[in-house]
């Protein structure tokens, strides 16, 4: 079962386990963690991204995410918008039963958010 195994969902019940693929060939892997407030739950992507910077790993590949769901469920709009920040261009989406799902990240995320500039200071 993977990293999807060490989920912790009790509220859900719902299990995702996700895997980065750095560029230089390492794999930091996460997976879904509840908290009874909803607000502080955390996906297993953003566990994995999280993981890999604190490892010190800047220069992300593919995003690989497991669930149970026919077919492979994708990246929630939050973990798009997070995995587009770090540079993933490409996410496979599994599921238990085999079935796999190839997307570029600009399909998934058409309109991304881009902060191409520092933000202005301060009128005020």
């Amino acid at each position: 079962m993977g990293v999807r195994g060490n989920a912790y969902a009790p509220i859900s019940n719902y299990r995702v386990g996700a895997a980065i693929r750095m560029k230089d060939g390492g794999i930091v892997v996460g997976c879904n963690v509840e908290h009874i407030i909803l607000g502080m739950t955390s996906c297993a992507e953003v566990v994995a991204v999280q993981s890999a910077v604190a490892g010190g790993n800047r220069d992300f590949g593919d995003c690989a995410v497991i669930t149970s769901s026919s077919p492979p469920a994708t990246p929630c709009g939050n973990c798009r918008q997070l995995l587009n920040d770090w540079g993933v261009e490409r996410v496979i989406c599994g599921n238990v039963q085999g079935e796999v799902r190839v997307f570029l990240l600009s399909e998934l995320l058409p309109h991304s958010f881009e902060l191409r500039e520092p933000l202005p200071p301060d009128s005020e």
